[in-house]
């Protein structure tokens, strides 16, 4: 199967704002090198709807049926419809099941953060991109900021470390950083990239200060706020000059990075990365559990 035969796009899960940022851009864009691309299924549903989000989601539906997309009542029936895939579901526990059949079908996936609930969900999903020989990704929208994607322009040398930070409110049957701290690991990994070695964890209830020790030596760290003003940024360390990273302007750049994986079948992830950092959360995760101790990402 040629994955490129078509530009039709299917959505899964309407319960997050994302799905409707996502689908605008796509059906809204004029830009040349996207023509073609459209929203044009989804399939709502994505687990059960906690009762103060009901109305809320009801209106993301609404909305994104206002952008000329059709809801069906499967997985199966939207596949039927679609050449590509956007996941969405804001509930981790979900995304194993919902993507299994996408990858069975040979449809390139984009799924949003985070990829899965568990390490093994996560593992187990880029088992069935291997075993259909179908490409996935998933990451958040910051990992894609214009600071970011410009550092390479900015001549600031070998990158010796970094900082970052972002709101990291929790969610109860999650591990802490995966909900919303998600956001800050990835835009300290889109700098450091894989090879963390150990995880150290300080943690009170308004605040978590994660260090991350690279096999070269290099130190990554990620502070997550639940108190005070909050924001996205950071500080590149480079061998020649550091680099402010500033804060988030939108799921335009995202959904753009989503239109090109489709396009060329190449993830702007690689797996391994994607995995070793939920692995980092689960480390960070597991340290505060042993009262800061710190873990090496290997036993996790």
């Amino acid at each position: 199967m040629n994955f490129f035969d078509g530009k039709r796009i299917g959505v899964i899960g309407l319960d997050a704002m994302h799905a409707v940022a996502l689908t605008k851009f796509i059906n809204t864009n004029t830009l040349p090198r996207y023509a073609g691309y459209r929203v044009v299924a989804a399939y709502p549903h994505a687990g059960t709807i906690p009762e103060d989000r009901k109305e809320r989601v009801a209106g993301y539906i609404q909305t994104v049926q206002g952008l000329g997309v059709k809801m069906v009542d499967s997985i199966g029936e939207l596949l039927r419809q679609v050449d590509f895939v956007i996941l969405t579901s804001n509930n981790g526990y979900v995304h194993l099941e919902q993507a299994a059949p996408v990858l069975e079908a040979r449809k390139l996936l984009f799924i949003d953060k985070p990829i899965a609930a568990t390490l093994e969900d996560t593992r187990a999903i880029f088992r069935l991109s291997e075993q259909y020989n179908t490409p996935v990704f998933s990451s958040s929208a910051l990992r894609f900021i214009d600071s970011l994607r410009d550092l390479k322009n900015e001549n600031i040398g070998d990158i010796l470390g970094a900082q970052t930070f972002s709101p990291a409110s929790t969610k109860p049957d999650l591990p802490d950083l995966l909900w919303y701290g998600i956001h800050g690991i990835e835009m300290l990994y889109a700098v450091m990239g894989t090879g963390c070695a150990t995880v150290t964890r300080t943690a009170t209830p308004d605040f978590d200060y994660v260090v991350g020790v690279w096999e070269d030596g290099r130190i990554g760290s990620y502070r997550g706020m639940r108190k005070g003003r909050t924001g996205f940024g950071g500080t590149v360390y480079g061998s020649r000059k550091n680099s402010v990273l500033g804060g988030f302007g939108g799921y335009e750049p995202l959904a753009a990075a989503v239109l090109d994986f489709f396009q060329t079948g190449r993830p702007p992830v690689s797996p391994r990365e994607t995995i070793e950092m939920i692995t980092f959360i689960m480390a960070a995760e597991e340290s505060k559990q042993h009262n800061g101790r710190t873990i090496h990402i290997k036993n996790i």
